[in-house]
């Protein structure tokens, strides 16, 4: 009887365990791994080829990058989402299940798809010189703007879930309740809607944004290896017989960079709808 009511008492952590497990073997022990790679030898000796000032504008590249990617990522899952919990009604689900849908499908294919409708003589340059937009075709590829492209159609849901779920907790009375008392629609949306959906705001941009940051298979295959990021220089490194100790310095270095951007980021955030109430 004992056993049994303190299996019951520990439930909670029991189940946890293959969690806790799991995050020891592939993300303690690889990061603990990466650390130790990084100061083998002298201390500090990979580090110093990283002090040049070419890879700090790689570094914030990549910053740019996934700031501009979780930037447009909100501005466009946000009324998209907000559509999806109060106007949508029966169409809400089918909306939400095509937006999962391509993640059921090979990464690859996804870039391979989106080539067809950026090359020269692809779909969206065939529509505009058909409906008389432009004349010659633009080469759409190898661009800053094709990376952002599949960037953005890549992360999206990653904002749209953490936002969902918040709208799908908003009291949608308080709409009334701000209108009844005299305020307009968009300062219902500035002043009651966007503070009480603030925690998926912030959850959404740093799902978008971190993994944004690291990012190497968009920028090299959509990018044509045109620009190079933080997650390219360090599959370089890290894959080569004897640089995989460069690679992982400059993890570090990146990491630190993330890290001290993040921060700042979700100060400049939590500040801006503070500053707004």
């Amino acid at each position: 009887m004992y056993f049994f009511d303190m299996v019951r008492k520990e439930f909670p952590f029991i189940v946890g365990i293959p969690a806790l497990v799991w995050q020891v073997l592939f993300f303690i022990m690889p990061l603990c791994c990466i650390i130790g790679l990084a100061f083998v030898g002298k201390p500090f000796e990979y580090f110093v080829p990283f002090l040049d000032s070419v890879f700090g504008a790689v570094i914030i590249r990549s910053l740019i990058m996934a700031l501009s990617n979780s930037i447009l990522c909100l501005g466009i899952a946000y009324p998209l989402t907000y559509f999806l919990a109060f106007k949508a009604g029966r169409f809400r689900i089918p909306g939400l299940f095509l937006l999962i849908v391509p993640f059921w499908t090979n990464f690859l294919l996804h870039i391979y798809a989106w080539f067809f409708v950026l090359e020269k003589n692809g779909f969206l340059n065939t529509v505009l010189i058909a409906s008389g937009m432009i004349a010659q075709p633009f080469n759409l590829l190898n661009s800053w703007f094709s990376v952002m492209i599949m960037m953005v159609y890549y992360y999206m849901p990653f904002m749209v879930l953490p936002l969902y779920t918040q709208f799908e907790k908003f009291d949608s009375r308080l709409f009334e309740a701000s209108l009844d008392l005299g305020a307009s629609w968009w300062q219902t949306i500035r002043y009651v809607v966007i503070p009480a959906t603030l925690p998926g705001i912030i959850s959404g941009f740093f799902l978008v944004f971190v993994p944004s940051f690291g990012e190497f298979a968009i920028p090299e295959l959509m990018g044509g290896d045109k620009f190079l990021c933080v997650g390219s220089l360090v599959s370089y490194c890290v894959l080569g017989a004897e640089t995989a100790s460069y690679g992982a310095a400059f993890t570090i270095i990146s990491s630190c960079a993330l890290i001290a951007a993040s921060l700042v980021i979700y100060w400049a955030l939590t500040y801006a709808v503070k500053v707004r109430l």
